[in-house]
């Protein structure tokens, strides 16, 4: 008889981001999400940015608000990540 042995896979690591509402409607949001990142070989940092669909079921987010939100399901061809929380209201 052969023994057969079962190996449990890591969890995958779930990402949450945390970014800036730059346009919100019809459940949808798109968050801007600015990171640091120092250039390898001068040293030197600077910033670079990238634009997300978030979904936004009770379309609270508005243009301004900081928001995080974390990796899901696929809604549709680019929107991949969902709304958990606001952080910050804009002003």
């Amino acid at each position: 008889m052969s023994k057969v042995e079962t190996t449990q896979e890591p969890k995958k690591q779930i990402r949450r981001f945390e970014g800036i509402v730059k346009h919100a409607k019809d459940k949808t949001a798109r968050v801007e999400v600015t990171r640091t990142v120092m250039h390898q070989k001068y040293r030197k940092q600077y910033k670079t940015h990238k634009n997300y669909a978030v979904h936004d079921e009770k379309e609270t987010a508005e243009a301004g608000d900081t928001v995080s939100f974390v990796e899901c399901r696929p809604f549709s061809k680019t929107k991949r990540w969902r709304l958990t929380a606001i952080v910050k209201k804009a002003a």
